[in-house]
């Protein structure tokens, strides 16, 4: 009874202090607003006494109080998965949450009616999004109410994963599905598209014809948000090198971006040298300095590894960042101010539209996944492979730990390079605050979400984390939040990823097939 008590309270106060998080930075009143949006449910709204949004804050509360029972009433193996167990758990759940969010919601209830400013101290809560937050109640009425509310929502969303969490049907409808599946890949037609070669020109052609086509139909807004795509998977690709294969933690990587972005900018802008230089003409140099640079930090870091190899880059990162910003360097680089009137690429005397730049940008794309899946097939890329699942090993085995450490941080850092060049003459401006340490922290979100390794991976990661918060424009102020919450489901979901490599998914697999090691269970045993 007291595992039990135990697991169904942390359930609650893991959910209590995640939802009174959210209280405090605004987000409920976001999530309310959209919900609004979403359902239109004012008449039914007002037919329970309620605004429109009270209505909507009343279903996002509804919907964390059944995660939290179902998160309560999970299947544990210390714990007998019978209802009784899983009812008290979900409702205990359900109950310490809507305590602890019925106290906070109390607390701030209070001080609003005392005449305490609460924009002072969380600017969020303004006094319309308080009454919102405590249904028109006076402040002990609504701890009443949230204690109820989210009680019942935690014993139904116990009972719900009960339901659907467990059960002979959920094998069932996998093994169907499972066999569906296979009598599908046997059926001949089928085996003779996978088999044959010209399928897979098809579907790289269907691939190419979208690229073509649908920059003609987006507006500029959306041509600059695939763009922006475009490039975050430049960098994603040149990064998945570096860490991906060849396991090399690298958090300084908005440095190489910067180099590119700057040699560009620099050498076409009318300011601050009058070069005037072609675009065209740019772009090698933009490349080979970024790939010099990446040497000449892999050098001082040949025998790091782990953290002391992030810390090393990461400052190496905030090193280029401060230089950009130093009044010192405003005379080479623009300073603060940065570098305007960047020139652009130009074609038959024409320049280059949005369009025109999504194109560049995917042709470039294609490029780079050319060259990445070229490399990573080759010698060079297996030992980066050896060298990211055991140094010790690949150096016993004869592979130059050095130079292929090396290889691998100027391939990376000249992809960067690429980026940065794209970046700077499409937007024909480049400054300090667009190479922040901020960048490094996406690119690398990119790569967990996508799937360490994986070219599709980081394509779908780039469209995860840079195309959906352009979808959902209402939650811009909470980009941020958004990523922290996203890696914490990816971690718990999908750990390897949106798409993880082939190999990766051979070994989870070979994991999970593997039978119970007797000696490991015997130890278990004696130890109880």
């Amino acid at each position: 009874m007291k595992t039990r008590i135990r697991n169904g309270a942390n359930a609650g106060i893991v959910f209590g202090i995640v939802t009174i998080f959210l209280i405090l930075i605004g987000f409920t009143g976001t999530a309310a607003e959209l919900i609004s949006k979403l359902i239109h449910a004012g008449s039914l709204a007002r037919s329970l006494g309620m605004t429109e949004g009270m209505f909507s804050l009343l279903l996002f509360m509804a919907v964390l109080g059944i995660l939290a029972g179902w998160y309560g009433g999970r299947q544990l193996r210390d714990l007998p998965d019978t209802w009784s167990s899983v009812l008290v758990r979900s409702t205990l759940a359900g109950a310490v949450h809507g305590l602890l969010v019925g106290i906070v919601v109390y607390v701030i209830g209070t001080l609003n009616a005392n005449g305490v400013k609460m924009t002072t101290y969380l600017p969020q809560l303004l006094p319309a999004a308080i009454k919102q937050l405590l249904f028109g109640m006076e402040p002990f009425p609504a701890v009443v109410f949230y204690l109820i509310l989210l009680t019942v929502m935690g014993t139904a969303g116990g009972a719900l994963g009960r339901v659907l969490g467990r059960g002979a049907w959920r094998h069932r409808f996998a093994e169907g599905w499972r066999r569906r599946w296979e009598s599908l890949q046997h059926l001949p037609s089928v085996q003779w598209v996978a088999g044959h070669r010209w399928s897979r020109f098809a579907f790289f052609g269907i691939i190419i014809l979208l690229i073509v086509l649908l920059p003609l139909v987006l507006g500029q807004y959306w041509n600059y948000t695939l763009g922006t795509i475009g490039i975050y998977v430049l960098l994603g690709l040149g990064l998945n090198i570096v860490v991906g294969l060849a396991g090399l933690l690298d958090l300084g990587y908005v440095a190489f971006f910067a180099i590119g972005a700057y040699t560009v900018a620099l050498l076409t802008a009318p300011q601050p040298h009058q070069l005037n230089w072609n675009f065209w003409a740019t772009v090698p140099f933009a490349i080979i300095l970024a790939a010099i640079a990446g040497i000449l930090l892999g050098i001082p870091v040949l025998r790091m590894r782990g953290d002391y190899l992030a810390i090393v880059t990461l400052g190496f990162g905030q090193i280029i960042a401060i230089l950009l910003k130093s009044d010192i360097m405003t005379p080479f680089t623009g300073g603060p101010k940065g570098v305007s009137g960047v020139g652009g690429p130009t074609l038959f005397g024409r320049g280059f539209t949005d369009v025109h730049f999504v194109y560049l940008i995917a042709l470039s794309v294609l490029l780079v996944i050319f060259v990445t899946r070229r490399l990573q097939n080759s010698r060079i890329g297996r030992a980066w492979e050896a060298m990211r699942e055991d140094e010790n090993v690949a150096r016993a085995n004869g592979i130059n730990v050095l130079t292929t450490k090396l290889m691998a941080f100027s391939t990376g850092a000249a992809f960067a390079g690429l980026g940065g060049l794209l970046f700077a003459a499409r937007n024909q401006f480049t400054g300090p605050e667009d190479h922040n340490l901020m960048v490094s922290i996406n690119v690398l979100a990119v790569l967990i979400v996508g799937g360490m390794g994986s070219i599709p991976g980081v394509i779908a990661g780039a469209f995860a984390l840079k195309g959906l918060p352009e979808v959902l424009r209402e939650l811009e102020d909470y980009r941020v939040l958004a990523f922290g919450a996203l890696l914490v489901v990816m971690m718990i979901l999908r750990p390897n990823g949106l798409w993880p490599t082939s190999r990766r998914k051979l070994d989870i697999k070979a994991e999970d097939n593997a039978p119970p090691d007797p000696e490991a269970a015997s130890s278990t045993k004696g130890a109880q």
